[in-house]
Parts: C-alpha cells; structure tokens; sequence
C-alpha cells in the first residue's frame, strides 16, 4: 500500500481505471449470465434492484472519469446539472401552487448557480451558510408574495428541504474535490471517487444484507428491509472500502476507514429518507410506467451521496484545516 502511495498521480489514475471498470466488467458479464436463466418471481426483484444499482455505479465511474479529464470546472458544471435534474424531480414530488413560482424559479435559477459559483470559486465560509441562511429566509418570503397562505407552512418547508438536499448537499461533492491538503496537489477528484465508492459499497450492501437477513424492519412502513443489523454491515462494508482505497486519499489507513464507515453510514440513511418521500408522495417504483410525477429515479440515486457528501467535507475540513 504504501508503494502504491508513492504512485505519480498518472499512475494511480491508470491503476484506478483498470480496478474500478474490471470489476464492473466482471459484474457485469454476471448479471449477464443470470439474467438467461429463468428466476422464481421473488428473487426476479431482487435482481431488477441489482441491475439498477450496476447501472448506477456505470454511470458514476464514467462521470467520474468525464470530470477528472475535464478538469474541476466541468466537474462542477456537471454536479450542478446534476442538482438541477435532483431538485426538479424533488419538486414532482411534492404538492406546490401558483404562489410558490417566485420561490421556486429563485430555487432553480438564483440559489442553485450561486450556490456552485460559490463552491467552485472556494468561498468555503459562504458557501456553507449562502443556503441554510440566505435562501431559508429569501425562499419563505418571496412564496409569501404569492398571496397564497394555504398550507404555507408546509409548501414552503418542503421547498426549503429539497433545496437543502438536492443543492447544499450535492454542491459538497465539487467542493471535495477542490480541497486543499499538504502534499496532496491536483488529486482533488481521488477524494470524490473515494466518496462515491464507500458509498456505493454500503448502499449496495445493505440492501443485500438487508434481503437475505430478514430481520425486523425499524421502520416497516417505509421500508421492510432496513435493519440496524444490515445498517451496520453496510456502514461497515463501506469503511473497509475507504481504509483500502487510503492509498489515493490524504488519510491514514485508520483515518480513511473510519471516515469511510461515518460517509455511508449517512449515506445509507439518506437512502431511507428518500423511501419514505416515495411513500408519502405514492410513488412505489421510479421511472418507467409505474410513474406519473415525471420522477426517473434519478433522487433515488444520488440521494446517498447528498447526505454524504456534507459530512464528509466538513468533517475532513475540519479535522484537517483544509
């Protein structure tokens, strides 16, 4: 591990690359043979979930790898689009009306590209507090404008809330990779992949755990597979993913473990957060016919890394003074 530190950056990239898109590759090839046999219905979900989770992981290597190339201003014009897409699905969710538009073009068109100029540009001190103090005041008071005081308390908190998830949250993974740390130069992007990883590995995990294991649900009606039990392995499969991928990151082997295993630990649990939306909003599966709201799953899936990925940068920001 520790030759594999002293890598030039060029080569852990080389290294990374065959790793990651080999194991894919062999998962791939897997599910490939599987899906020609003819499965018994129950294990036929538990596949169709395996597939989208692969397919997932696809499409964030490959973005990964877009934005390392790119450079960190794609990377973070990227993320921003991102976001865009996350918040819009938010808001299919919930239940909105006309004295809500001023808001809610402010929420798209102001708060969101200030907020990523202002990750982007490495305003870290405003860029923590621009959302949970300027917008959570300027949000409320622009729908108030509306004239519109039906359920205003909870149109304007739902707003708020999406914003904080689908924006704050998300605008965290380009501001890790702008980090700054004492020998550790132009390796910003190793630290997003770290994240997306270790989160990735727990998610995929736990659900896997949480199948097999049948254990008592904490919270059955939003989900009959969430289990402290398969919590705790998945949290505990993504802090064995970090401590091995120290070796790309500024960490030490128990640091990155434990950073690891507090990431997906969140991230797992903004998993559970986004299921019980679904649940109040009645939408049972994302995309495709069974969905009316114009959801694609898109939330479904980077949820994770938005509950992640804060914790993750103040936490390291903190710790290391970057």
């Amino acid at each position: 591990m520790g030759a594999l530190r002293q890598l030039a950056v060029s080569q852990q990239i080389g290294l990374l690359f065959v790793i990651i898109f080999g194991l894919l590759a062999i998962a791939t090839a897997v599910a490939f043979t599987r899906s020609l046999r003819d499965m018994p219905s129950d294990k036929q979900a538990a596949y169709d979930a395996m597939l989208h989770d692969l397919r997932a992981m696809w499409i964030g290597t490959v973005l990964f790898w877009v934005s390392w190339v790119s450079g960190a201003f794609v990377a973070t014009l990227l993320f921003a689009v991102v976001s865009f897409l996350a918040l819009r699905e938010f808001i299919t969710l919930t239940h909105t009306r006309r004295g809500d538009h001023r808001a809610l073009l402010a929420a798209f068109f102001v708060v969101t590209p200030v907020q990523y100029m202002l990750a982007g540009g490495q305003y870290f001190d405003l860029f923590s507090v621009f959302i949970p103090v300027y917008a959570f005041a300027a949000l409320p008071f622009l729908a108030a404008l509306g004239n519109d005081p039906t359920r205003f308390l909870e149109r304007t908190a739902k707003i708020q809330w999406g914003v904080m998830v689908c924006v704050y949250g998300m605008s965290h993974a380009p501001a890790i990779l702008l980090l700054e740390f004492q020998d550790y130069q132009d390796r910003g992007a190793f630290l997003v992949l770290y994240l997306v990883m270790v989160v990735a590995a727990a998610q995929i995990v736990q659900q896997a755990a949480g199948r097999r294991m049948r254990r008592r649900p904490v919270a059955r009606q939003i989900s009959r597979t969430f289990s402290w039990r398969a919590w705790a392995i998945g949290a505990l499969a993504g802090g064995v993913v970090g401590g091995l991928l120290y070796w790309v990151t500024p960490f030490k082997p128990p640091q990155a473990l434990l950073i690891g295993f507090v990431a997906s630990g969140c991230g797992t649990l903004g998993a559970l957060v986004m299921q019980a939306l679904k649940r109040d909003a009645g939408v049972r599966h994302w995309g495709g016919r069974a969905s009316v709201t114009g959801a694609v799953g898109l939330l479904d899936r980077v949820a994770p890394l938005c509950f992640a990925a804060p914790v993750f940068f103040h936490s390291v920001r903190w710790y290391f003074g970057a």
